[in-house]
């Protein structure tokens, strides 16, 4: 019965949104994939659920590598319900957790990677969340670092605490940042901040043998934005080549930290990406992709439902987002 109204609602409603045949592409974002639910990342799916929602995207809905995706479209071949699966940063859980998954049921990915943070390296919001993790006491003072006093006495406020401050320092300066990080940093005096949340070069190779396509996120993961135009260009240029030495192939796809057009990154990164030979850049200004898209500012969606029913009629809404 499930698989009946999956089916029909996959067919009929395409119809009734007038998004039937279009040449479409919708590129989903993810980051992490956790072993189970956690307090500090409650956004982020588990195995569990990232193991139906690859199997309703196998089943009900066209997966499609980024590059055959882009290509398909240039040529009006676009499959149905056509999707890519995209991943931002290059946690080693995409390595250990996702790729077992999408190897089973047959589902191409691309993982975006930040070069600067492999083999031990930590991003610098994960420094504040598993801080605010495991922080002695039920209050913090940060005021030295030009933010203020939070009360961290449960687990949500704990989470809240910890997304507040880095909406709040994402766009301050990099050196503003990572002073302010350090500040959240040195609450924690015991060295328990985790070293292995990213991956090993060992790992990126891995899924490049595997049939994952990698893509660069940049060295450092700044708001590009905030950078002086000469820095920018070496964030875009730098972890391309390091990931073609790397992986021993080309790497065709940019994704830009944060993404928001006008806001984390200006039309000068976007061309930009283009010199230094990308393909294509993803965004995160939501839509589908189309052959009239700007290709080095793709759209891509972030689905959050968490019933396989809500997730699969969300992302058949979002066809229609054309960008």
């Amino acid at each position: 019965m499930k698989d009946f109204l999956y089916c029909v609602t996959t067919r009929l409603l395409p119809f009734l949104l007038g998004t039937k045949n279009r040449q479409q592409l919708s590129i989903l974002i993810y980051h992490r994939i956790m072993p189970e639910l956690d307090f500090m990342r409650p956004t982020e799916p588990t195995v569990a659920e990232f193991e139906w929602q690859m199997d309703l995207l196998s089943r009900y809905f066209n997966p499609l590598s980024l590059s055959e995706a882009l290509q398909l479209m240039d040529y009006g071949e676009l499959p149905p319900r056509a999707v890519c699966v995209t991943f931002d940063d290059g946690y080693s859980d995409n390595e250990e957790l996702a790729l077992p998954i999408l190897k089973r049921l047959n589902v191409p990915a691309t993982v975006f990677v930040t070069t600067g943070q492999l083999n031990g390296g930590r991003m610098w919001n994960d420094t504040i969340i598993e801080t605010l993790r495991i922080a002695r006491g039920n209050s913090i003072d940060l005021t030295r670092a030009g933010l203020g006093l939070y009360d961290i006495s449960n687990k949500v406020k704990r989470f809240n605490v910890a997304l507040s401050i880095i909406k709040e320092v994402k766009h301050w300066s990099l050196a503003s940042r990572d002073e302010a990080v350090r500040a959240v940093a040195s609450l924690e005096k015991d060295g328990l901040l985790p070293h292995d949340l990213m991956m090993s070069d060992e790992q990126v190779k891995n899924l490049s043998i595997n049939g994952v396509e990698i893509g660069a996120h940049t060295e450092t993961h700044p708001i590009l934005a905030t950078l002086d135009l000469s820095e920018a260009k070496k964030e875009i240029f730098v972890p391309k080549e390091k990931l073609e030495l790397l992986i021993g192939r080309p790497v065709e796809h940019f994704a830009y930290p944060n993404g928001r057009p006008g806001v984390d990154y200006r039309v000068e990164h976007r061309d930009l990406s283009e010199l230094a030979g990308y393909n294509s850049a993803v965004s995160t200004h939501w839509g589908v992709a189309s052959k009239v898209s700007d290709r080095w500012q793709l759209p891509r969606f972030t689905p959050w439902d968490k019933t396989p029913f809500r997730f699969l009629v969300r992302l058949l809404l979002n066809y229609r987002r054309p960008s």
